[in-house]
């Protein structure tokens, strides 16, 4: 450089990329598009967000739903025997626990968005790029992540997902919701 020249000034990788946009979508890979361009918000059209208390709500439902009959299964293979469950018998429970949970959650939701427990609540599952009823492989995925842990950690797993889901910003996503690219909406 001559001495005539003026030394750079700012950072000297350039610009940071511009914020914004939907996040599950990059676009020209930086988040917001090109030339101050904007990518319109995800829920625009769609209902208002569920409410946390009655997501809470009808995830309960939807685990007692769950508990009732698994827990009949691994009585009926010996697992419980009265007020003792053995050991090696508990894990039985737990394979039912997840199997009719990821079953229920995956039937339920690629069917009509709604568990029992949504629909009591009046919520629904919906795709986040256009609110529709989830796909056969996004409610897989939503209640493979949502019930398959449970089969170790249940208690931990669903108080991780509800913390998720209290602080996520800005769509209130929890990690199931996130991977499967879903959000919970109230139903119309």
């Amino acid at each position: 450089m001559s001495s005539d020249q003026t030394p750079p000034s700012g950072n000297p990788y350039g610009n940071p990329p511009p914020a914004g946009g939907n996040p599950y979508d990059p676009g020209d890979g930086f988040g917001g598009g090109g030339g101050g361009w904007q990518q319109p918000d995800p829920l625009a059209g769609m209902p208002p967000l569920a409410a946390p208390g009655r997501r809470v709500l009808a995830r309960v439902i939807d685990i007692i739903i769950v508990l009732v009959p698994a827990g009949l299964l691994d009585w009926a293979a010996g697992g419980v025997h009265g007020n003792d469950v053995s050991y090696g018998r508990s894990a039985v429970g737990g394979v039912f626990t997840a199997a009719l949970g990821f079953l229920y959650e995956w039937y339920m939701t690629k069917s009509t968005g709604q568990t029992v427990g949504k629909r009591l609540m009046g919520l629904r599952a919906a795709m986040l790029s256009d609110g529709g009823v989830p796909p056969t492989n996004s409610a897989a995925v939503r209640a493979a992540i949502l019930w398959l842990p449970a089969f170790c950690c249940s208690c931990f797993w669903f108080l991780i997902i509800g913390i998720t889901v209290l602080f996520d910003k800005p769509y209130r996503q929890g990690l199931h919701e996130k991977a499967a690219r879903t959000v919970v909406v109230t139903a119309v």
